[in-house]
Parts: structure tokens; sequence; C-alpha cells
């Protein structure tokens, strides 16, 4: 008889819920994603929570032919650092901790972070067991040197923005274009009519890069009425120019597999900054790879939880 491990995520725009059988074969990949008001920048914590609390028996009630459960685990804080908090993660997690009690199996309190670079492996074709990992979202821009291990992953940081996030500056300045909200696949698709005409300011100075003032001089430029198209390539170049100079200065880091670099995140999805960065890597050494998952798979998603839950609970030596 099969069995079924369950993976739940409730990040600030999206209702995720996974599942996997024992070999790793995703069986489920459920999302919703948050309402936000036309215009406006985001969601109050407050208000994301109340959407997660109604998506969520929605969506376990499209998991509940997959019987018998083996083992759950569920995003219970943005990464898996002290200190590491956002009220909703506390949905997913205690829908978790009640499922894993009531079926009386057992759970595994993981990250989104970590959700994010096990579902990003799962075809990337990265084999090394250490590499960079750049995470690129609207919540979280950071460079980190990363291991596997059979609890899952050693994450160290080593960089990142000190001011807004890769996803914060495409969603404002998305918005401010008129955009819906969250705004990436559509400053992308504007993009394809963009022509190199603007250019925006990059800032990165070693391994800290800042989104903030590139993001103030694209609004600038806006209110100079632009072609949009013209500005939405120029966001994209500079985002592309900023994540490359990233990755050159965690190379020199010397970190161990610091030459494969695997970007995960719901920027990393981005078709336009993968070509790019790929082929600026590539001009500038090609002993230096990159790596992406699948682009459903960098956006939010419960398929890494779910494959975290099915590692750790089928290997036992990680228990």
């Amino acid at each position: 008889m099969s069995s079924y491990y369950l993976g739940l995520d409730t990040s600030c725009y999206t209702t995720s819920l996974a599942l996997t059988d024992a070999t790793g074969r995703i069986l489920l990949d459920e999302r919703r994603v948050l309402t936000v008001e036309k215009g406006a920048k985001g969601l109050r914590q407050s208000e994301a929570l109340f959407q997660h609390l109604k998506n969520l028996p929605d969506l376990m009630e499209r998991a509940a032919a997959f019987r018998p459960l083996k083992g759950v685990a569920y995003a219970a804080r943005p990464r898996p650092v002290a200190g590491s908090y956002l009220p909703v993660f506390l949905a997913g997690a205690n829908f978790g901790r009640v499922i894993a009690a009531t079926a009386g199996v057992p759970q595994l309190a993981a990250s989104h972070q970590e959700g994010h670079i096990r579902a990003a492996l799962t075809d990337a074709g990265l084999e090394s067991d250490a590499f960079l990992g750049l995470h690129l979202s609207g919540g979280t821009t950071e460079l980190l040197a990363i291991q596997r291990q059979a609890e899952g992953f050693a994450i160290k940081l080593l960089g990142g923005t000190s001011d807004l996030h890769a996803g914060q500056m495409v969603d404002r300045i998305g918005v401010a274009l008129g955009l819906p909200f969250p705004a990436g696949p559509h400053l992308e698709a504007l993009a394809q009519d963009g022509q190199a005409t603007l250019q925006l300011p990059v800032a990165v100075q070693g391994l800290t890069v800042s989104f903030s003032g590139p993001t103030s001089a694209a609004l600038r430029l806006w209110a100079q009425k632009p072609a949009p198209a013209d500005l939405a390539r120029a966001v994209l170049d500079c985002l592309v120019e900023s994540v490359f100079r990233l990755i050159k200065a965690g190379v020199a880091t010397g970190e161990p597999g610091c030459r494969d670099v695997l970007l995960f995140g719901g920027v990393a999805s981005n078709a336009y900054l993968r070509r790019e960065l790929r082929a600026r890597v590539a001009r500038l050494d090609q002993g230096i790879k990159v790596y992406f998952g699948k682009p459903a798979l960098s956006a939010d998603n419960a398929v890494g939880l779910a494959l975290l839950a099915r590692d750790y609970f089928e290997n036992p030596l990680s228990r």
C-alpha cells in the first residue's frame, strides 16, 4: 500500500499544500494566491493570515483521498535562524500540527526557505552536496552557503540586501506602472517589447546589494513618461546585473561548492533573468554553473516541504 507525505506552507501571498509518495513522486501541488486589492503593494499580516485560514480547509479536502499519511512537514518560520518569525506561518504550522497529531504520524517543523531550496533541487540537475544559494523573492534576498545534510540543509548567510528585496523592487515599480500585484510575471511580459534605452543604477558592494536606490531611480524615470516597456526592460536589466555581481562576490568567498549556484524564490522564475544570467556567467567563467528549478517550483509552493518530510522520515539516520 502506498503511503504519503504532506507539506504545508502559508507564506505572505500563497496558501500551498503538496503530497508526495515514499519515492518522492509529486502527487498533489495545490496553491491559492492570496487576493490583493488593485493598486495595493501587499497585504497586512492579519489580512494574509485570515485568507490562509479560509483557504486551508478547501485545500485539505483535495488531499483527503491520499491515505495513509506517513509524515507531515510545514513551514513554521521564514528562515532557519533564531528569531525568524512571521504570523502568517502560524496558519500552516498549526494545521500541520493538528493533522499530524490526529493521524498519529511524525511531524517536521521546517522553514519556508528550506522548502524553496528542496523544491528547486527537484530537477535542477545540481548534484553537489555543497553549493551557493541565492534566495530571490518579495520577502527575502539572501546569498547563502548551503550544504545538504540527512536532516535537511546547513545554511550560512553570506550576504544579501541592505534594504528592499528583489521582489519588492519589481512589485513597487510594477504597481506604479499600473500592473497587478504581484507584478513579476506582468513586468516580464511587458519587458519583452522593451528597448535598452534606459539604465538604472546598480548598487552592489561586495556581498551586499541595495534595491532602494534603483527603485527610486525607476520611479523618477517613470515621472518623465518613458515607454512602459522600456522601463520594464531597465528594471530587469538592473536585476540581472545586481544578481550577477552578487554571484561573483559569492564565488570569491571560496566557500565549499561556491562554483555551483542555485537560484530559487519567486523572482528566480523569471525567464529573462535565467537566460541573461546564464549568458553573463558563462562569459565570465565557464567553470561556474548556475542552476534553477522548474519555474513553477521557484514560486511559493509546499512541494519542497512534502519532499523534506519524505527525505527525513524515510532516512533512518536522520531520526
